[in-house]
């Protein structure tokens, strides 16, 4: 037993590194925004909020240096703590990254990221000047890496096989709209956006061969227990 266990640890590095570099991408994201969290952590809040608004998306930033704030805002998180990111990172940009590879997988990320910002931006830029928020608001944070994972969640949908696929598209569907109703703002708009634009990828992933059935799923496990 105790040799056993002892070959179960050993193994456990190599097969942590196996999984780990096959999404490449997923895992190098997870690492920097670890790295900006444990500064978010240690920084005084002074500090913090001049760091996070030099980096945010906003119409005064969008306007002066649209590719380094595009760039730097999807490394530092907005809310929610790394872990809570970990875990949806790898409930969702794992399986993307792998089914996808990482170049589609990371243009998919890039065209949520970018295609939701500047939508939502523009929508704030246009309520701005009709009076409908005040001009103040060109300055309002907007970082985080929640719109290239909604763009992921949404592009998701074509991995499903049917009759699965239309309950997933629907639940991720009216999970980004309902915040459309309660509390209208742009960051509400941009996750809509970005999920919309994800199901636009299709183009980038009809070629991927596969699909996962959950009901499958559930007989493989039933078929290995079973076994063992």
């Amino acid at each position: 037993m105790d040799t056993a266990i002892s070959s179960c640890l050993r193994s456990l590095p190599r097969a942590a590194w196996t999984y780990v570099r096959r999404e490449p991408g997923t895992y190098i994201w997870l690492a920097i925004l670890l790295v900006t969290s444990v500064v978010m952590k240690n920084l005084p809040p002074d500090d913090l909020a001049r760091v996070l608004g030099n980096r945010s998306t906003n119409l005064h930033h969008l306007a002066e240096d649209p590719v380094r704030v595009l760039i730097s805002s999807a490394f530092w998180l907005a809310g929610g703590g790394w872990i809570t990111y970990f875990i949806s990172f790898n409930i969702f940009h794992v399986p993307a990254e792998r089914w996808l590879g990482t170049l589609r997988w990371l243009c998919v990320v890039v065209i949520g990221h970018v295609g939701a910002t500047y939508l939502s931006e523009g929508v704030l830029y246009w309520a701005i000047r009709h009076g409908h928020a005040p001009a103040s608001a060109v300055d309002t944070l907007d970082i985080g890496v929640s719109y290239g994972l909604a763009g992921v969640i949404a592009v998701l949908t074509y991995r499903i096989a049917p009759p699965w696929r239309y309950l997933y598209v629907a639940a991720v569907l009216a999970f980004f709209a309902v915040p459309l109703f309660i509390d209208l703002n742009f960051t509400a708009i941009g996750h809509f956006t970005a999920a919309l634009l994800g199901l636009g990828c299709y183009p980038l992933v009809r070629s991927r061969k596969g699909t996962w059935s959950p009901v499958e799923a559930v007989r493989r496990v039933r078929r290995m227990r079973a076994v063992s």
